[in-house]
């Protein structure tokens, strides 16, 4: 049945967390997005990561005033764009291990905390064989709280 709702998503142009955990390989307490509500093909793409006091960084960061931590905020970005890479190259890259090349220019605006709901935009700016890079924006309630561009590499099994 999860396969069935997978695909009905991926038409839709989103993917739930079933679709996205069949598509990346991260799984809790690493899994930073919730779900994608906006795919367009080899352009851009919208994530969605319901922040909790429950996840495990806001014991150590900060226990009396928790922010999510902005490498966290950049790699929500990364997942993001990761789903959109598998769904542009029609599942050929699914469950396939990216790693990180470069992160440029990030920037960290305001303070994300529990309770606030991280709309997570990439753009791909331009991709050479494995190598994608993009440019990511992070927002809460339309408010612009984290920005990066980043390159990444699909590594072949």
């Amino acid at each position: 049945m999860a396969e069935d709702a997978a695909t009905l998503a991926r038409e839709a142009g989103a993917a739930d967390i079933m679709a996205v955990m069949q598509m990346i390989p991260h799984r809790y307490p690493f899994l930073m997005i919730d779900r994608v509500v906006d795919i367009h093909l080899d352009h851009s793409a919208v994530g969605i990561k319901n922040v909790s006091i429950n996840e495990p960084h806001f014991q150590g960061h900060f226990p009396r005033q928790p922010v999510m931590p902005g490498v966290l905020i950049v790699e929500s970005m990364a997942q993001t764009a990761a789903v959109l890479v598998v769904e542009t190259l029609e599942g050929a890259a699914a469950g396939k291990l990216v790693y990180f090349m470069t992160v440029d220019s990030a920037r960290f605006r305001k303070p994300v905390v529990p309770g606030d709901q991280l709309l997570v935009h990439v753009t791909k700016l331009k991709n050479r064989g494995p190598v994608w890079k993009f440019s990511g924006e992070a927002k809460v309630e339309g408010t612009l709280v984290a920005e990066a561009t980043f390159t990444a590499m699909i590594m072949d099994d």
